[in-house]
């Protein structure tokens, strides 16, 4: 099995313990409190991986150049801009919809992949970004009570604007991510995949905490001191948090993001399992049928 396979399934399951501990995060302090502490309390952590790599294990320094920093800027703003819809969805009555369209992230990538890369997807391919999508998109919607006029109806809502949006942004930052540890490998003496993937989220985990911050300075004042009275959990949050984002960074300057993206999505297949053997919760049938589709969409990936 390919380093970036293993190394995507490594960061899915991380980003599934972030969510969780997020979750308790969201019950002391607001929303943009504990979407903060995943880039705020991650920064050490994420330079610690650079200075690892550099002092530790002498690895060069990359040189950025503007192409970079472009890259850099985008992506950080636009997860940014992702995660504050993804949250917003939440007010909505409808919100499974919207949630089920952001899951298109995926194919979205493919799109801006090719448009900014030039990356081509095989036939193949396309259809196994298609079925995993799809699967994602049922076990968004598989606990509601919507029937097929509703959903159809609901194709043309506000909270379906606002999830494909959500996915829009989450595409772009992906492709942007890669764009940019790409545009590292130029100053290396060769391209190393790890420094590459260390530095930009080094650059960009900055960018977002420094952004972040201020917006809490100007705007919500209040919420520095629900974080910092919960330092010991965003603590954490932090550090796998940071972990989790050094493996998909390392896989999206391996492979295609869009590629990386639909393997990715195992992280809803590892929610599956928390619920039904930490939680005993049961599955129903749309849900199920869902995760099989994941599993065929990866596969059909990996195989290819």
């Amino acid at each position: 099995m390919e380093t970036w396979v293993l190394i995507t399934v490594a960061a899915a399951f991380l980003q599934n313990v972030r969510s969780a501990m997020q979750k308790h995060l969201k019950g002391v302090m607001g929303t943009t409190g504990a979407t903060f502490v995943r880039f705020g309390f991650g920064l050490p952590f994420a330079l610690f991986y650079l200075v690892v790599l550099w002092r530790g294990a002498g690895h060069p320094l990359p040189v950025p150049n503007a192409t970079f920093f472009l890259w850099a800027v985008i992506g950080g703003l636009a997860q940014i801009a992702a995660t504050f819809l993804l949250v917003h969805l939440f007010s909505f009555r409808n919100f499974a919809v919207g949630t089920a369209y952001s899951r298109t992230e995926p194919a979205q990538a493919a799109l801006f992949g090719l448009i900014f890369l030039g990356e081509k997807a095989s036939q193949g391919t396309l259809v196994a970004i298609a079925i995993s999508v799809v699967g994602v998109m049922l076990i968004s919607v598989a606990r509601t009570t919507l029937s097929p006029r509703s959903l159809v109806t609901s194709v043309f809502s506000r909270t379906a604007a606002i999830g494909l949006m959500s996915g829009t942004f989450f595409g772009l930052s992906a492709v942007s991510y890669r764009s940019a540890s790409l545009a590292l490998a130029p100053s290396l003496p060769a391209p190393d995949y790890m420094m590459q993937a260390s530095f930009t989220l080094g650059f960009v985990i900055l960018l977002q905490t420094v952004v972040m911050l201020a917006w809490i300075v100007v705007r919500e004042p209040e919420e520095l001191q629900r974080i910092g009275a919960a330092w010991r959990p965003a603590f954490v949050v932090g550090f796998v948090g940071a972990s989790a984002s050094f493996g998909w960074f390392m896989a999206m300057t391996l492979q295609q993001a869009a590629i990386v993206k639909v393997v990715a999505q195992v992280e809803m297949l590892f929610t599956f399992a928390s619920s039904f053997f930490v939680f005993r919760e049961w599955i129903n049938r749309l849900e199920l049928l869902g995760c099989l589709l994941i599993v065929l969409g990866v596969v059909m990936l990996i195989i290819l």
